[in-house]
């Protein structure tokens, strides 16, 4: 399964009926007295759609990517007028006073750091008036990264929104271009972390998760040991090539999709088919893993892409996640 013009032009047209609503709307906000009590749109003024702040971030990134993938299509035009209105240098200003406040420290970390960066990472590849206006923005959540991963011990490994391997990936991929120091410092704190990880239990799917913490660990280690990485997967995940542990090729069950927690399942399957699919990437074809990953990506895929809209609790997010998943086949 791969992308397509006219999944490309659903998604964007998905995505971009949610970038600007306000409400419902998950506020990720520390008050510091009466004063900040604001609407969303007043706090950000850029990411104050799609649910909650990261949403709205990664959603900008899967539209922009989508138009300059697809451009001829109607919504891509639809694409590039919503980002004359609304990606202002005034609106990244007020974005990064935002992040100046005291108490905005730990707001987003790691999982909208991430995707901020993923973010810029698109936007400069535009030739647009607005395709150099994150770069402040950006080096703000750089410069988070690089003052926090010296301090972070422990890697999170639970599948939500903390986990630290799937934010080191996208941190790392953005970095790779933009700031060689920052990507240096991710591959030491992924062997410091990981290196020494054997026969991985995979104690997943919790109830609430749409990262696989195995799956990510692993997707992590391809991008930064290379050609060592086979090596370091079989000692990690001894036995895929027999199909085991059988949770991590069996897409998750989602009961009850109007409820978001729940339905953080469907990003599950999504997420386990673009690690699946990067981990066979860097096997090579001739690993013995490689045939079964690629067809549990398949697997996974297959599961979750028809539920990407239906019910706001997934369509504000899950299409951002079928992208990362249809692009890497």
């Amino acid at each position: 399964m791969q992308l397509t013009p006219q999944i490309a032009a659903r998604f964007m047209a998905l995505t971009s009926g949610h970038l600007t609503r306000e409400y419902p709307h998950k506020l990720d906000h520390v008050m510091d007295g009466p004063a900040d009590v604001l609407a969303p749109s007043v706090l950000h003024p850029i990411f104050h759609g799609s649910f909650d702040w990261h949403s709205c971030v990664h959603g900008w990134w899967q539209v922009l990517r989508l138009a300059r993938l697809y451009p001829d299509l109607p919504e891509a035009e639809q694409v590039r007028a919503l980002a004359a209105r609304m990606l202002t240098a005034e609106n990244f200003a007020a974005e990064c006073a935002y992040l100046d406040r005291p108490s905005s420290r730990g707001f987003e970390r790691p999982y909208g750091w991430a995707w901020a960066l993923a973010l810029h990472g698109e936007m400069v590849r535009h030739d647009a008036p607005w395709a150099r206006r994150a770069d402040a923005f950006a080096r703000a959540f750089a410069d988070r990264f690089a003052a926090f991963l010296p301090l972070q011990t422990y890697p999170i490994r639970t599948g939500t929104h903390f986990n630290s391997a799937f934010a080191t990936v996208l941190a790392r991929d953005w970095a790779s271009e933009h700031d060689p120091d920052l990507a240096e410092l991710i591959a030491r704190r992924a062997q410091d972390w990981f290196a020494n990880d054997r026969a991985a239990q995979a104690w997943e799917p919790g109830g609430d998760e749409f990262l696989s913490g195995t799956l990510c660990e692993a997707l992590l280690m391809s991008r930064v040991l290379g050609a060592d990485f086979p090596g370091w997967f079989d000692a990690f995940l001894p036995d895929v090539a027999a199909g085991q542990p059988a949770t991590l090729f069996t897409p998750a069950t989602v009961s009850d999709r109007s409820d978001g927690k729940i339905a953080h399942l469907d990003g599950l399957n999504l997420s386990r088919a673009w690690c699946w699919r990067g981990i066979a990437q860097a096997l090579g074809p001739n690993h013995p893993a490689h045939a079964i990953a690629r067809s549990t990506a398949e697997t996974h895929l297959t599961a979750a892409l028809p539920h990407v809209a239906g019910d706001y609790m997934g369509e504000h997010w899950l299409a951002s996640f079928a992208l990362l998943a249809l692009e890497s086949a």
